[in-house]
Order: structure tokens, then C-alpha cells, then sequence
């Protein structure tokens, strides 16, 4: 399998995070990374290259331009409001919600990073946009391989990117790298694509970008909104709007879901995949679903993700795997490479 290695990731490193009211340790640390990698080395897959970099067009596919504008200049605004910040992250503080405008971007710093985010748990940091650039050129690149004629790739990058939407950042995430190889696959020439989100959190950014499009089908295996982040997107009944309706689909499963009851959710995911035709698919590779887990309630173990990877194979699809959630660091790198080496491996 061709991986896209994002050597820059670790440039990216929170500090903290707001978690139930607390600032904590960031779970979503460079360690994930390094661990994926050592046991994908390790076991000797596939070649691991770095990205070429994809320009700022390819990346307004999918993000708005003042969007991207914020990113790029964000670390170096925070620091000119006061050099004290350099030596601490920044978090937003304030968010425009129902009734109020967003079409108006503000001149305060702070109120512009809540126009742009979605929750206070995603530090931004001095290292953020080039950690989420290169990783976006990582997703980008392993999409164009399967043009080339690679049947799988894999884009190992953090942070991740699947909470991240055309306009906002959150949910550690901060460019939709999956989508961004939906949307390369597209360009370059493809009719249509599919995106099975397999993190234990629903793609919300994902869903958003594509909900009223025809040309991606996006399905999501997710736990229950009601009760886990991002909660207010993620239930059944959202199918798609518009040109969209019918290419949208969400999986969720209640807290404490089984093996049996997971895998009964990806064969209806399968079922769909199938019916759609799609000429590639994009995974959203979150293992946050390992009973292991701290961020999760359901209870896979680590030879259930030899079954995912075999499963996706069996599909037939060439595949493009990008990395999103999982923090049993621990056991990442197992459970991340077995899904991997169970596509390789499939018959």
C-alpha cells in the first residue's frame, strides 16, 4: 500500500483542550502518528513517501477562500495581539448562533475565530495551518494515485479532518482531508465517489459539504448523536437535500454497541456502496471505536479491524484511506495497520 507520510504533522501540538469543563492534556497528540507509522514500518506494508504540494485552488474545491485566509494568518494574528501568546494556545471564546450574522466577517480576532469554529476542545497553534496543509497534500496526492492505477493508499497525516467544514474548524480538525480526495477523485476525471466514515464521531463536515450533490454518496458509521459529539448532526433521517437527496447515509449506533451490531451497520453501508457504483472510494479511517478507547463507548478489538479492512476490499473499489480519529495510542498503530493490511490481504 502507498503511503502519504505528512512529516510536518507534529507541528501541530496542543497544549490543552476544553474537555467537560476542564482544560486537559489534548488527546489528539503527534504520538497517534508516530505510532501508526512505526507498526506500518514494521510490518513492512508498502512505501511511504511525502506529498508533492497541491495549491491554495485545490483547496478552495472545497473551502471557502476567506475561510482559508483566516487559517493561514490566524497564529501570526493571535501573536501580534499580545507576544505573550506565542507560549499559549489559541482557543475561541464566542460564536454567532441562531439569528445573528455571518455574512459580515468582523475585524476582532476573537470574534472572527468563533466565526470559523465550532467548539472550544480544537487548539490552534503556531504549527496548525502547515501540520493541515501538508495533510491536505497528503490526501490530495493519495486520491491522484488511484488515478494512476494504485488500488489502495493510505494518507497519514494528523490533524484530522472530518469535523472540519467548508467554513469552520472544530472537532480537532481543521481541512476535510477526505473530502478533498473526494473532490480530487472528481476533477481528475472520476464520475462519481463515494465516503464511508468509520470514526466513532460523524463526519458533520463531511455531510455538510456534500449533503445537496449527487456526485458523492457519504456514509457514516457513527455512535448515536443524542448522546456524542458532534450532536446536532449524524441522525437517520438526514438523507440530503436537493440534487442530494438519497446520498446521504447515517449509521448511527447506540453507546455500548457490539462487534455484531457494528458490522451489521457496515454490510447496509456495503449494500449502499454497491447500489451507488461509485468509481472510488474515500475512508474516513477513525479507530476511535477500539473498545480501548477513552473518547468511546463501543467495543471493537483489535482483530475486528483486520475484518473492517478485508470487508472494504471485498468491495472492489479502489480505496484511499485517510486518517482521522483514534486515542488508545497504545494500541493505535495496531488497530489502524490491521485495517489496512486486511485490504491488502483480502482475497
Amino acid at each position: 500500500m502507498l503511503t502519504f507520510y505528512n512529516e510536518h504533522h507534529a507541528q501541530h501540538r496542543g497544549r490543552h483542550e476544553m474537555f467537560r469543563g476542564a482544560l486537559v492534556p489534548c488527546f489528539e497528540k503527534p504520538e497517534r502518528v508516530d505510532m501508526v507509522l512505526a507498526e506500518f514500518e514494521r510490518r513492512g506494508l508498502g512505501k511511504v513517501v511525502t506529498p508533492h504540494g497541491v495549491s491554495l485552488v485545490s483547496l478552495e474545491r472545497i473551502h471557502t477562500p476567506r475561510y482559508l485566509h483566516f487559517l493561514r494568518n490566524a497564529w501570526s494574528e493571535w501573536v501580534a495581539l499580545d507576544e505573550a501568546n506565542a507560549d499559549k494556545d489559541a482557543f475561541p471564546s464566542v460564536w454567532p448562533i441562531r439569528g445573528m450574522r455571518t455574512d459580515i466577517e468582523p475585524d476582532n480576532f476573537a470574534a472572527r475565530m468563533g466565526l470559523y469554529s465550532m467548539d472550544s476542545g480544537t487548539p490552534l497553534t503556531a504549527g496548525t495551518w502547515i501540520a493541515a496543509k501538508t495533510g491536505a497534500d497528503c490526501a490530495v496526492n493519495a486520491a491522484h494515485a488511484l488515478r494512476l492505477g494504485e488500488r489502495g493508499t493510505f494518507a497519514l497525516t494528523r490533524p484530522p479532518g472530518h469535523h472540519a467544514g467548508a467554513d469552520f474548524f472544530g472537532g480537532y480538525c481543521f481541512l476535510n482531508n477526505a473530502a478533498l480526495a473526494a473532490q480530487h477523485l472528481l476533477d481528475d476525471g472520476a464520475r462519481k465517489v463515494a465516503i464511508l466514515d468509520i470514526d466513532y464521531h460523524h463526519g458533520n463536515g463531511t455531510q455538510s459539504i456534500f449533503y445537496g450533490r449527487n456526485d458523492v454518496l457519504f456514509i457514516s458509521i457513527h455512535a448515536d448523536p443524542r448522546t456524542e459529539y458532534p450532536f446536532y448532526l449524524g441522525h437517520a433521517s438526514e438523507t440530503g437535500d436537493g440534487d442530494g437527496k438519497g446520498y446521504n447515509m447515517n449509521l448511527p449506533l447506540a453507546a455500548g454497541s457490539t462487534p455484531a451490531q457494528w458490522f451489521l451497520a457496515l454490510e447496509s453501508a456495503c449494500v449502499k456502496l454497491a447500489s451507488f457504483a461509485p468509481d472510488a472510494l474515500v475512508v474516513s479511517l477513525g479507530v476511535d471505536t477500539f473498545a480501548g478507547d477513552p473518547l468511546s463507548s463501543f467495543a471493537l478489538h483489535s482483530g475486528d479491524f483486520l475484518r473492517i479492512g478485508e470487508r472494504i476490499a471485498h468491495t472492489g473499489l479502489p480505496t484511499a484511506f485517510v486518517f482521522e480519529g483514534g486515542y488508545a495510542v497504545n494500541e493505535i498503530g495496531i488497530n489502524v495497520v490491521n485495517v489496512l493490511e486486511g485490504f491488502e490481504t483480502a482475497n
